[in-house]
């Protein structure tokens, strides 16, 4: 229920409504990026800025999904899992202009091809904001001709898993991506345009490749939702291809309130101390809504982040805002939202941007310091699976945090109309 007006306190001991199972086709899954997880990287635009001293540690093997990544899948659908999201490398399969690595291709035959032995779909990222040296040595997004190279690769990578039936992410975040290349010094500040003007072209240009090899193909760009800032940003990139997605991907992290005042450690080293709130997720869904009526929305990123795995500055347990979050989706369903998916990131750890130290896995690995990198489950991995398992939140559940009384994440509105 929504209620307009002024925002009125609201007593925690009202009931809420006991949200309805998710439908039996609800896709499930879990995320992962190439360059993240892998391991053994090839040269790039990121081992470029790891090897300059622009990270906090070199990324090594990472989690080695390169080599391991047959017993990770099977984790996944021991979780009971229908969609697998993993990235494939432009840098790994086009180590010098114009050519192809087969051995990289073959690499990400047999990933594929095990997810779909396991049952379930993959989802390909064809962008996950790492490019080969060699466009870096051009100047990357700078160079009128990068679109044109990123092209000649994504029509590869499509023709060659098209038949597979898979999900597809063309870009991961765009604006983040962006505002990355940025910080690390990739771009220069007078190119910001120009890169996201070339990231809407290539977008939109496969788009159309995709539905002509893959006519049914389901095809988006994930957004990194940003509380309160997400209607500009979506001037740069979400608005300008509406009429090239198949569904709206989000990716959702974090909270703002008046109540909460950490939440600028997402923009530092800190990100584990930064406030999350799963009722956030309710009203980036409800953002998305209506903002584009008629789209499938699909959770393609969500999760919490702890350092090092230890418990968090507000106690928030890693299963415990799993269900709360669940519960959240389930209640913005409720409400007419068509949410077709969830997407938790990540299966394990992994090198998160230039650092081990902030993990979100289900499965934790000790990178630093376990050279079997053994992953250990989470409290999180049966609290998933039980939901999976029941397609949501018994009935009856209610969160283990209250709702926000005013919650900025999509201001005013989250706090001129709030979910109860």
């Amino acid at each position: 229920m929504l209620v307009g007006g002024p925002v009125v306190p609201q007593a925690r001991t009202a009931p809420a409504p006991s949200p309805a199972p998710l439908p039996a086709d609800f896709s499930w899954g879990v995320a992962s990026s190439g360059f993240q997880s892998e391991g053994s990287s090839p040269d790039s635009n990121w081992t470029r800025y790891i090897r300059a001293g622009r990270t906090h540690e070199p990324i090594g093997t990472s989690v080695d999904f390169r080599h391991r990544y047959a017993d990770d899948i099977r984790l996944a659908a021991r979780l009971g899992t229908r969609v697998y999201r993993v990235g494939v490398e432009w840098a790994r399969l086009e180590p010098r202009p114009g050519v192809v690595d087969p051995t990289a291709m073959r690499y990400y035959d047999a990933v594929v091809d095990e997810i779909r032995a396991q049952g379930m779909r993959p989802m390909i990222t064809i962008d996950h904001w790492v490019y080969p040296g060699w466009v870096a040595d051009r100047g990357g997004w700078a160079d009128a001709r990068t679109p044109g190279w990123w092209l000649r690769n994504a029509r590869r990578v499509v023709d060659h898993f098209a038949d597979r039936d898979p999900l597809w992410v063309t870009i991961n975040e765009p604006t983040a991506y962006v505002m990355q290349e940025l910080r690390m010094g990739g771009i220069a500040p007078a190119r910001v345009p120009a890169m996201l003007d070339g990231l809407v072209a290539v977008h939109r240009a496969i788009y159309d490749h995709i539905h002509r090899r893959q006519p049914n193909a389901m095809v988006t760009s994930n957004a990194a939702y940003i509380p309160a800032a997400e209607s500009v940003l979506d001037t740069g990139f979400l608005d300008r291809v509406r009429d090239k997605l198949d569904f709206v991907g989000i990716d959702y992290y974090y909270s703002v309130s008046p109540a909460r005042s950490q939440t600028w450690r997402v923009a530092t080293d800190e990100p584990w101390a930064a406030p999350v709130a799963a009722d956030g997720l309710y009203y980036a869904l409800r953002y998305f809504g209506r903002r584009h009526p008629g789209k499938p929305l699909y959770v393609v990123e969500a999760g919490m982040p702890t350092r090092d795995g230890a418990a968090r500055p507000d106690h928030y347990r890693r299963a415990d805002h799993l269900r709360d979050e669940v519960y959240w989706l389930q209640r913005a369903r409720a409400d007419g939202l068509d949410v077709i998916g969830y997407n938790y990131w990540s299966l394990t750890d992994n090198y998160e941007w230039g650092s081990y130290t902030t993990r979100f896995g289900l499965y934790t690995v000790d990178i630093g310091s376990d050279r079997s990198l053994t992953r250990r489950p989470t409290d999180a991995v049966a609290a998933y699976r039980s939901l999976i398992r029941g397609n949501g939140v018994p009935g009856g559940y209610r969160p283990t945090r209250p709702a926000e009384v005013c919650s900025l994440v999509d201001a005013p509105t989250s706090c001129t109309q709030p979910v109860r």
